[in-house]
């Protein structure tokens, strides 16, 4: 048996909205041994979700998105945020089948071929929010306008940005939500080698 446990002693559901907030108490085994006294938390509920960069190799070009945050509006400057296209995967589909989905409703693209990077937690300190994050190649000749569900209230300002300029956009600080840090990031390390792959030199 693993020296890594938990109980969890009670829960309930504190609100059921647009999101779900539950209430947990629980204990832990700690690392000098025995268990940690009763700790009540709160849990941002959330589903898993998809995040994919859009990259067109022979352009060289980042598809950004730009929209409106609730999660920023204690900083009201920053409510509009750039990102990368993202959503939540729905039952029955896969992470892939969203990543699909959501390069059409947010950016008005086709995805050609699609790899992942990486999975993670996004904020595990009280979100279960698990992230498959995926690069996409597109075509981004055409990318541009205003894209999303109005069913959604969705209202998504699209742009296919040089590369260079996403980087330096993301050194100057202009870029400030972590997934799509994460993402532009991963491209700086790879991609020389996803080009040449992409592009059918080697």
């Amino acid at each position: 048996m693993s020296d890594k446990q938990f109980k969890i002693l009670d829960t309930h559901v504190v609100y059921n909205g647009f999101f779900r907030l539950e209430q947990y108490t629980l204990t832990h085994t700690l690392f000098n041994g025995g268990w940690s006294k009763p700790l009540t938390r709160e849990l941002f509920r959330r589903g898993n979700c998809v995040a994919v960069l859009l990259y067109d190799p022979d352009r060289d070009e980042v598809v950004i998105i730009e929209q409106f945050r609730v999660g920023a509006v204690l900083q009201p400057e920053r409510a509009w945020l750039l990102e990368i296209v993202a959503g939540a995967i729905e039952p029955g589909e896969t992470a892939e089948e969203v990543a699909y989905r959501e390069a059409r409703e947010e950016a008005g693209c086709e995805i050609d071929e699609l790899i992942e990077i990486q999975q993670f937690f996004t904020t595990p300190g009280g979100s279960s929010e698990w992230i498959t994050l995926f690069c996409g190649r597109v075509d981004s000749s055409n990318v541009g306008g205003i894209h999303g569900l109005d069913e959604e209230d969705e209202d998504i300002r699209v742009s296919a940005v040089k590369f260079d300029e996403v980087f330096q956009m993301l050194e100057d600080g202009k870029i400030e939500s972590g997934i799509p840090i994460i993402a532009i990031q991963w491209l700086y390390i790879h991609r020389d080698k996803l080009r040449a792959k992409w592009l059918g030199l080697i």
